[in-house]
C-alpha cells in the first residue's frame, strides 16, 4: 500500500498533526481514528478479511482506551468526564462481543454512538472554555 519512503512521510505527517494540535483537536483526531478503525472493520466483515477485521477493532479499543478514556480529567470534568468513561467502557465491551461474534450491527451501534459523540464536541468548538458548563462530583450530589 505505502512504500517504506511515503509510510515514513504519512507518520511524520501524522506526528506534526498531532503536535500542532489542542486538546480539543487531539479529540476529534482520536474520534476520527476510532470510527475510521469502526467503519474499516464492518468493510473487512462484509467481505471476509477476518483478520483485517480483528485488526481494526483492536484498533479502535487502543484509540478508546489508550487515548480517549486516559485523557479523562476527572477532577475538572465531574459528571461529564464520569459518564463519557462509561460510554468508553461499554464501547469497548460492545467492540469485544462484535469480534468475537461477528456481529455488523453491535460495531454499527458503537459507530452511531460516537458519531453522536462526535457531532456534539464539534460543535462545542470554539466555545471559550470559561462559557463552559463547570461540572463537579458535588454538584451531582
Amino acid at each position: 500500500m505505502f512504500t517504506p519512503a511515503s509510510a515514513r512521510a504519512a507518520s511524520t505527517y501524522r506526528q506534526a498533526s498531532i503536535d500542532s494540535s489542542t486538546p480539543h483537536q487531539l479529540v476529534n483526531l482520536l474520534i476520527d481514528g476510532l470510527l475510521q478503525s469502526v467503519r474499516m472493520a464492518r468493510a473487512s466483515l462484509q467481505r471476509g478479511d477476518l483478520p483485517a477485521k480483528c485488526e481494526q477493532i483492536a484498533r479502535a479499543v487502543r484509540l478508546i482506551e489508550e487515548g480517549l478514556r486516559m485523557g479523562l480529567d476527572h477532577e475538572q470534568g465531574g459528571d461529564i468526564a464520569a459518564n463519557l468513561r462509561r460510554l468508553y467502557d461499554y464501547s469497548v465491551r460492545r467492540l469485544t462481543v462484535a469480534n468475537f461474534r461477528n456481529d455488523d450491527a453491535v460495531m454499527a451501534e458503537v459507530q452511531s454512538l460516537f458519531e453522536t459523540l462526535a457531532e456534539g464536541w464539534r460543535g462545542i468548538a470554539g466555545t471559550p472554555a470559561t462559557a463552559l458548563p463547570r461540572l463537579s462530583a458535588q454538584q451531582g450530589a
